[in-house]
C-alpha cells in the first residue's frame, strides 16, 4: 500500500500529511515574467528573478532545514502567546515530533501550493496559500486565512515577517555587511520597499534600479496598522527569526508608514490590527512579495502608482481568489494538449507533473531551485534542442521559429556556442582562454529537427537558410582566431564581407561531418570536454565516446534517407558552402576511414578554409549523391562499432563498450575491480540500429545482470568503477550510487526505455518506465512530490526534482512508442506497443495529442485485453466513419490530407480496434 501524497482531483492536485516530517521537500512557483520561487511546507525557500536579484535569502538545499530565514506569518494568540502560522516559531519547533500538539497537511496543485496547519492546544487553523500569479508582474502571492476551530472567542495579534534580503546571490559570502549598508528602507501605506542605491561589484559597481518589496492587506484590503523594516528591531536584542521580540513581547509598536531606515538588514515585517474571531470565524489577509526591475519612486506614506496599482490588482481575497483561479486555470490549459489515460489513474495523474517540467524547465533553467544551486541561471546548448521536444508536444507553433533560430549558435567547425541569451537565437561571444567543447552538441539538433519534420510534414526547413556564429575559437575550440575582434561581432562572414548564411541541412550536415572525421586512434568520434555525461570531463586529449559515436552513426544514416525525400519537394540539388566539399569525401576525394590520421588530416584540411571567413562559394550536389555519402560513413561507423566495440566478460554477458579513457584504453569489460559497464554505452546502439536483433537482445541480459536496482527504480548509470579515473573524469569521484556516477539517472533510464521500444523490446521498455514511476510515486522511499526527478540516490531518495530533461524524453516515449502516436514526414502513424496490463476494465486506452494543428483524442479498444504482440489494429474510426491508411510496421499510416479532410472542428476522436494480428 503506497503511503504519502494522493491525488484529491482529476487536475493533478494532490494531498499530503505532515509534509513536515520529510526533508528536502521544495515546490516550484513561477510566471512567465520572470518571477521564480520555491516554497517548502514550512515556507522555506526563496524568491527571486535572476542572479542578481533575490528578494529572499538564497538558499541551497541544505538551507531548506538550517535557515531560519522564512516566510512567517505570526499571530499573539491572548492567554496562549505567540503561534506561527508556518510552523516556524521556537516553541513549535521544539515539540515537533510524536508528541506535536499539530496537525499539518499540504495540498498543491498546477502551480500552487497551501499548507494547512491547526494548533489542537490554541484551536486555531491557517491556511497559507502561496503562487505565482500567471501575470506581467515579477509578484508572489501568500494568503493567510486563520479560523478558530475552537469553542471560545480568540484575540489575535497578527504580524507578517518576511525578510528582505534584496541583491545578488553572489553577496552571501561577498561583502553581506557592506552591501547591507546600500538598502534603503522605507515604510509605504501597505508594506516595506527596500532599494539599495548601488549593484556592488569590486569590478564595477553599477546604479541599481531594482526595488523589493513586501506588501499587506487584510482581506478587505485594509493596511496594516504599522511597520518593523529592520531585522536587528524585529527580533530584538538576543533574539532571532523564531522568537522575535516584535511578537513575543507585548507592547511593541512598530514604525508608521512614511518612515525611512538606512544601511541595515531590512525585512517586510506587517503588524496589522488587532481581531478577535469568534468560533468557526475566519479572518484573510494578503501578502504581496514584489520585485520591480524599475523601482517604485516613493514619496512618504504615498507609495508609487506602481505599487498602489500591485495592491489594486492583488491586494484583497477577492482578487487573491480571482487570481489563483486564473492562474490554475493558465497551468491546466498549458498541460492539456498532452493527456493520457491508463488502467491506472494515479499513473495518469502523476503525468501531469511530469508534463509541466518542460515547462519549469525552460522557466527555471538549470538553476534557482535548491539542488539546482549552480549556474546563474539560463539554459545550455543541450536544453534549447530538448525541451523543444517537449514543445512539439504541448506548444508546437513557436517551435519552428525557435528550432530555426537556435541554429545560429553553430559554429563553421561544427562546435558551437556555450553562452546562450535570454532571447531566441541570442548567443553571446565566450571569452574564456580554454573553453568546453561538448562533443555530443552536434547530435542533438538533429533529431528534434526530424521530429519536427515528421510531425508537421515541414521538409523545406531544411533548405532555409541560417547564420553561423563566430567568435575568437576555431577548429572545434583547440586554436584562437586571433584576427577576430568582439567589434566584427558575432556572425561569421565571407571573404568579401558579406554575412555568411547555410541552409539547415548545411548546419547538420557540419555538426556531422566535423564530427565523423574527429577520430580518435580506436576509430570512434574523440570525447573531447565531455558527452551528454558532464562527468566524463579528463579524457580529452585521446578519450573517445563510442555511445555518442553510436548516435552519430544512425543520425547519418538517417538523414542520408531524408536528404531523398526532398525530391517530394521537386529538389533536384542542394546548395552546399564550397568548404563542405572535403568532407563529403566520396563525391570527390575518397578518405580511407579506417585510417585515422587521414581522417584528422582531412578534418583539419577543412579547418584551414573556414577558421576565420569562409569563401562564399557554393556548390551543388545531388539529392541522392548527398544520401549516399552519409550512407557510407554510416555504414562504416556502423560496422566499425559492431566489430571492434563489442565485449564480452568471463561470464559470458556481452555489450557495447562506451568510452575510452585519456590513456587511449577501453574502459568497459572485465576490470581488476570488476566489471565495468555503462548504460549510456548501450543506449544509442539500440537507438541508432547500430546493435544486431541478437546484440540487442544480450543488452538486455547485461543490464538486467549489472546494471539493474529494483530498490532504486531501474538501471544505474554504471557499475562501480573502483575509485577515481583521472584519466576520464570527475564523476568517479562522487560517492558510487550517486550522481553520475552509478545512480539511477532518470534521463538516460527514459531513453534507454525509449530504445528498447524502438526495437520491439517492449515489455522490457514497459518495465523501466514503469520501474521508474511506482519508485517516484512511492512516497515512503523517494520522497518527492509527484513527477520525475534527476536522479535516484544510493538510498531511493529521488534527487534534484522539477528541472530534468528526462521529463521531455518520458513524455515522447510514451506517446511516439508506447501508444504509438507519432508522424512520418507529416503524415500520421498509429503503432501501439501498449502491453495489455495498460488498458482499463472496459479494455480501453487513451491519450489526447495534437496533431496538423487539432486536438485529437486517439482512444484503442481492446476489449479481450490481448498482450502486445497478440493484436493489430483492425479499424480506425473518425466519428464512425472508417478512415484509409496504409499498413507499415505493426501500424497503420494516415496521410496528412485525411486528417485534414475530417471537417472543421478543433477536436477530433479516433477510435481504434484492437484485435488478434
Amino acid at each position: 500500500m503506497k503511503t504519502g501524497w494522493r491525488f484529491i482531483d482529476n487536475d493533478g492536485a494532490f494531498r499530503l500529511d505532515a509534509p513536515h516530517r520529510t526533508s528536502y521537500l521544495y515546490f516550484p512557483l513561477v510566471n512567465e515574467a520572470g518571477m521564480m520561487s520555491v516554497v517548502t511546507p514550512t515556507l522555506h525557500g526563496d524568491c527571486k528573478t535572476g542572479q542578481n536579484s533575490f528578494l529572499t535569502l538564497p538558499v541551497s538545499v541544505e538551507d531548506l532545514h538550517n535557515t531560519r530565514s522564512a516566510r512567517n506569518f505570526w499571530v499573539r494568540i491572548a492567554g496562549y502567546g505567540p503561534w506561527s502560522a508556518t510552523g516556524n516559531s521556537a516553541r513549535q519547533l521544539a515539540e515537533a515530533g510524536e508528541a506535536e500538539n499539530q496537525d499539518v497537511a499540504l495540498e498543491a496543485g498546477l502551480l500552487w501550493h497551501k499548507v494547512i496547519r491547526e494548533s489542537r492546544a490554541a484551536g486555531l487553523r491557517a491556511e497559507v496559500t502561496n503562487f505565482v500569479p500567471a501575470s506581467s508582474d515579477q509578484v508572489e502571492l501568500m494568503q493567510v486565512v486563520l479560523t478558530n476551530t475552537g469553542d471560545r472567542p480568540l484575540t489575535l495579534t497578527p504580524t507578517a515577517a518576511v525578510p528582505i534580503y534584496g541583491r545578488s546571490a553572489d553577496n552571501l559570502r561577498d561583502h553581506r555587511h557592506v552591501t547591507s549598508l546600500l538598502h534603503r528602507i522605507r515604510t509605504v501605506r501597505h508594506g516595506v520597499t527596500v532599494q539599495p542605491t548601488l549593484t556592488f561589484d569590486e569590478r564595477g559597481h553599477r546604479p541599481n534600479t531594482v526595488t523589493y518589496a513586501v506588501l499587506g492587506a487584510e482581506g478587505d484590503g485594509a493596511p496594516p496598522r504599522s511597520f518593523f523594516p529592520v531585522v536587528e528591531d524585529f527580533i530584538g536584542e538576543g533574539g532571532n527569526l523564531e522568537w522575535p521580540a516584535a511578537v513575543v513581547q507585548q507592547g511593541m509598536t512598530g514604525a508608521p508608514a512614511g518612515s525611512a531606515v538606512d544601511g541595515y538588514e531590512a525585512i517586510g515585517a506587517l503588524r496589522f490590527a488587532d481581531v478577535t474571531l469568534s468560533p468557526g470565524e475566519s479572518r484573510a489577509y494578503v501578502l504581496i512579495l514584489a520585485v520591480a526591475a524599475d523601482g517604485f519612486k516613493q514619496s512618504g506614506i504615498e507609495a508609487s502608482a506602481g505599487i498602489n496599482e500591485l495592491v489594486q490588482r492583488y491586494g484583497s481575497a477577492a482578487r487573491f481568489a480571482e487570481w489563483l483561479d486564473r492562474t490554475r486555470a493558465h497551468w491546466q490549459a498549458k498541460v492539456a494538449p498532452l493527456a493520457f489515460h491508463t488502467a491506472d489513474p494515479r499513473f495518469d495523474g502523476w503525468l501531469k507533473w511530469v508534463t509541466v517540467q518542460p515547462f519549469l524547465r525552460r522557466l527555471f533553467g538549470n538553476s534557482f531551485v535548491p539542488y539546482h544551486d549552480y549556474g546563474r541561471g539560463g539554459r545550455g546548448w543541450r536544453d534549447l534542442w530538448q525541451d523543444c521536444l517537449a514543445l512539439l508536444m504541448l506548444e508546437p507553433e513557436p517551435v519552428h521559429d525557435l528550432l530555426f533560430s537556435s541554429f545560429a549558435g553553430v559554429r563553421m567547425d561544427g562546435s558551437n556556442a556555450t553562452i546562450i541569451g535570454s532571447r531566441p537565437g541570442e548567443f553571446m561571444a565566450d571569452r574564456n582562454n580554454i573553453p568546453r567543447v561538448w562533443m555530443d552538441h552536434g547530435a542533438w539538433p538533429y533529431l528534434t529537427t526530424r521530429l519536427y519534420i515528421d510531425r508537421s510534414g515541414d521538409l523545406g526547413f531544411l533548405l532555409q537558410e541560417q547564420t553561423y556564429f563566430k567568435d575568437a575559437h576555431i577548429n572545434r575550440c583547440q586554436a584562437h582566431d586571433e584576427a577576430w575582434s568582439a567589434e566584427q561581432g558575432t556572425l561569421l562572414r565571407t571573404r568579401p564581407g558579406a554575412i555568411a548564411r547555410g541552409s539547415v541541412l548545411e548546419h547538420l550536415l557540419v555538426q556531422h561531418l566535423t564530427a565523423f572525421f574527429n577520430a580518435g586512434a580506436a576509430g570512434n568520434i574523440l570525447l573531447e570536454g565531455a558527452d551528454w555525461n558532464d562527468g566524463m570531463d579528463m579524457a580529452r586529449e585521446r578519450g573517445e565516446s563510442v555511445a555518442f559515436s553510436a548516435l552519430y552513426a544512425g543520425n547519418l544514416a538517417d538523414l542520408g534517407q531524408l536528404v531523398l525525400a526532398l525530391g517530394r519537394l521537386g529538389v533536384t540539388e542542394v546548395q552546399l558552402a564550397a568548404e563542405l566539399l572535403p568532407l563529403l569525401d566520396t563525391l570527390a576525394e575518397p578518405v580511407n576511414y579506417a585510417d585515422v590520421t587521414a581522417r584528422q588530416d582531412r578534418l583539419h584540411r577543412y579547418f584551414a578554409t573556414c577558421s576565420h571567413t569562409i569563401s562564399g562559394d557554393k556548390i551543388k550536389v545531388r539529392p541522392a549523391d548527398l544520401g549516399r555519402d552519409l550512407a557510407a560513413k554510416a555504414d562504416w561507423l556502423t560496422a566499425h562499432l559492431r566489430q571492434h566495440e563489442w565485449v564480452t566478460d568471463r561470464a559470458g554477458y556481452g555489450w557495447f563498450n562506451g568510452y575510452y579513457d585519456n590513456d587511449g584504453q577501453r574502459v568497459e569489460g572485465d576490470s581488476p575491480h570488476g566489471v565495468r559497464m555503462t548504460l549510456t554505452g548501450q543506449v544509442f546502439a539500440l537507438m541508432g540500429g547500430i546493435a544486431s536483433d541478437t546484440q540487442a537482445q544480450a543488452i538486455v541480459r547485461s543490464a538486467d545482470r549489472y546494471l539493474y536496482e529494483h530498490r532504486l527504480g531501474g538501471y544505474r548509470l554504471n557499475t562501480d568503477f573502483g575509485g577515481m579515473q583521472f584519466n576520464l573524469g570527475r564523476c568517479f569521484g562522487f560517492a558510487f550510487g550517486h550522481k553520475e556516477n552509478g545512480a539511477m539517472f532518470s534521463h538516460m533510464a527514459v531513453m534507454y526505455a525509449n530504445a528498447l521500444y524502438r526495437r520491439g523490446l517492449v515489455r522490457d521498455g514497459f518495465r523501466v518506465l514503469d520501474g521508474i514511476y511506482q519508485h517516484c510515486a512511492d512516497f515512503a522511499t523517494a520522497r518527492i512530490y509527484p513527477g520525475l526527478p534527476e536522479y535516484i540516490s544510493e538510498r531511493g531518495r529521488g534527487l534534484y526534482p522539477w528541472l530534468t530533461g528526462s521529463a521531455s524524453w518520458y513524455l515522447l516515449t510514451l506517446l511516439n512508442e508506447v501508444f504509438g502516436v507519432r508522424g512520418e514526414l507529416g503524415d500520421l502513424v498509429l503503432a501501439p506497443k501498449l502491453v495489455a496490463a495498460q488498458f482499463d476494465e472496459r479494455g480501453q486506452a487513451a491519450v489526447a495529442a495534437q496533431f496538423a494543428g487539432r486536438q485529437i483524442e486517439i482512444v484503442y479498444h481492446n476489449p479481450r485485453r490481448l498482450e502486445f504482440g497478440a493484436y493489430a489494429i483492425r479499424r480506425i474510426a473518425a466519428d464512425g466513419v472508417d478512415l484509409p491508411g496504409a499498413r507499415v510496421d505493426q501500424g497503420v499510416r494516415i496521410a496528412r490530407e485525411v486528417i485534414a479532410a475530417l471537417g472543421t472542428p478543433a477536436a477530433l476522436r479516433l477510435d481504434i480496434e484492437l484485435d488478434e494480428g
